[in-house]
């Protein structure tokens, strides 16, 4: 059997994909290759808003309409909600969220699946190569306690549960042992992790720096709260890359009483002012969402004015859309689209100024970055043979001769040189080596 594996939506989807890939990979199931047919469709949907939605039903007509022969298996949020029609004509299993981790159990025994015992293959023949991952997702726990009004993953993915200590070391001492350098660490409340079993965030961070050897551990989207009292400690050790996305959604303190956030934008300015004395050149960066309903004139002037203050790396902005059955969906004054689209043009302007001397202060410095292949920014024509990769505080980096097959996921320091033209990226040089190649680490 051949199977095709599609995500939607959030990073914590795509750790779940990845560990479906691996595991039918590890039972005698490889990827369909480009152009390849596939026998098994497995399709991780989102319903974070109406347009995750629709575009989880159209991925689903999509796959049905090219591969009208192939078993189709869709779990995901979209798949967990009383209110979403996915339209079952065609659908061979649905999983819903709370059963995924056991996806590739639950479809090879309900769909009689040809799979292979799992000690059938060789550890290292369920790696992500396939994929040309060098990073790769871990998901260490879903479900989140709190119920911010404009999110509907709570009922999608239901209370918080956490993964075993052992089980996620484990993992991601395969990956490594696989090839892969660097892991990113999700959950719908990451923060919260070990909440329902009696351990922390921290215990976890201090297990895997101990317990494993891959270079690079990162943390992906963290609440900013519920982060335990010793956690900044443990970015002393390097192989805890200094980044967080903090996600703020507003600036202004009346709007996130109206979103239920549980962090008021003081307590949001002292956090991410603990973390850079903590962590020299610490980056933080965030996500905010435009419109939000209600939200005035100066409310917004209080999201810029936050903003410009904190200095964030990245925004990624999000414009409002109500989503069904969540409590912001019945609020009153929904802010008109063309103010949202208006207001988001003036972040993302704004968020490249931001940006800017971040970008700046990098220049002559040297930093490992990990080349994950070639480069491919929108400022200009690379040369051919430039790589991209990131260093250690997630910005983008565009490397002279990364692309060569011998750096391809090696850890090379580098010098940076100057920003790229549309400010979006570094400009960089291996450090040469007395023998005249870039060194790895």
């Amino acid at each position: 059997m051949r199977v095709r594996l599609h995500t939607l939506g959030c990073r914590l989807n795509e750790a779940e994909t990845e560990a479906w890939a691996r595991q039918l990979q590890a039972r005698g199931c490889p990827p369909a290759g480009a152009g390849e047919g596939a026998d098994l469709l497995v399709v991780n949907t989102c319903a974070v808003t109406g347009e995750a939605l629709r575009k989880s039903r159209q991925l689903l007509r999509r796959l049905q309409r090219g591969n009208p022969r192939a078993r189709l298996v869709v779990t995901g949020c979209a798949a967990s909600l009383p209110d979403t029609d996915l339209g079952a004509a065609g659908i061979d299993l649905l999983v819903p969220n709370q059963d995924k981790d056991h996806l590739v159990e639950i479809a090879a025994a309900a769909l009689d699946l040809p799979l292979m015992p799992e000690s059938a293959t060789a550890p290292a023949a369920a790696a992500l190569f396939a994929r040309h991952r060098q990073r790769a997702f871990v998901k260490i726990q879903d479900g989140c306690r709190y119920q911010c009004s404009f999110c509907i993953t709570t009922a999608a993915r239901g209370p918080e549960r956490s993964r075993p200590l052992a089980a996620i070391c484990a993992e991601v001492q395969g990956l490594h042992a696989t090839g892969v350098q660097e892991v990113v660490l999700t959950g719908v409340h990451a923060a919260g992790y070990g909440s329902d079993h009696g351990s922390s965030l921290t215990d976890l961070l201090a297990a895997l720096l101990e317990q494993t050897s891959i270079p690079r551990i990162r943390l992906g989207s963290v609440e900013p709260w519920d982060l335990p009292a010793d956690f900044w400690t443990l970015f002393a050790n390097p192989r805890l890359l200094p980044h967080l996305h903090l996600p703020l959604q507003s600036g202004a303190d009346s709007v996130l009483r109206r979103m239920a956030r549980r962090c008021k934008g003081d307590a949001y300015e002292q956090l991410v002012a603990q973390a850079r004395a903590a962590i020299a050149d610490f980056n933080v960066t965030t996500d905010i969402i435009v419109g939000f309903p209600g939200e005035s004139a100066a409310e917004w002037q209080q999201t810029l004015t936050r903003c410009a203050r904190i200095g964030f790396a990245q925004v990624h902005i999000f414009a409002y859309s109500p989503r069904a059955g969540t409590r912001a969906a019945t609020m009153p004054d929904q802010v008109p689209a063309a103010l949202k689209r208006a207001r988001s043009r003036e972040l993302h302007e704004l968020a490249r100024q931001w940006r800017a001397p971040i970008l700046a202060n990098q220049v002559g410095r040297t930093w490992p970055v990990l080349i994950e292949g070639p480069y491919a920014g929108s400022d200009d024509p690379p040369p051919a043979g430039d790589g991209a990769g990131y260093t250690p505080h997630y910005l983008l980096t565009r490397v002279r001769g990364g692309a060569d097959p011998a750096l391809l996921n090696r850890i090379v320091p580098v010098r940076i040189d100057g920003v790229s033209a549309d400010g979006s990226a570094l400009l960089a040089t291996p450090v040469e080596t007395s023998v005249g190649r870039a060194a790895a680490g």
